[in-house]
């Protein structure tokens, strides 16, 4: 298991968080923290880069569906960057993918609009 590391910095569409690590049971909690203590404006995108996620299980899908919901409540928008495939095919599979915007990389999710 590796533990969960979690960075920010801002950009112009709004939030950026570099998710690094185990997103599962023991740490899902660490995610749903950090988006609940930002402070989201309507019309920005909270972005989660997902690059270097080594293993997310089904608490860690619960914790992104938690931080789409905190983005929606505050009239914001979640995208996931760099989505890893192993987990990319699993959000496919459940319907995620109907649910979040998917971009190739932070950059790209942090211009297009």
């Amino acid at each position: 298991m590796n533990p969960l590391h979690i960075t920010s910095r801002d950009a112009t569409t709004g939030p950026v968080l570099e998710v690094i690590g185990d997103l599962e049971y023991a740490t899902a909690h660490q995610l749903r923290e950090h988006v609940s203590a930002l402070v989201l404006r309507p019309g920005q995108r909270l972005v989660l880069d997902l690059g270097r996620l080594d293993f997310c299980d089904s608490s860690g899908i619960t914790a992104l569906i938690a931080a789409h919901n905190c983005a929606t409540a505050a009239e914001a928008e979640l995208a996931l960057a760099a989505v890893p495939d192993n987990t990319l095919r699993i959000l496919r599979i459940v319907g995620l993918d109907q649910v979040f915007p998917f971009f190739a990389d932070t950059d790209t999710a942090t211009t297009t609009t």
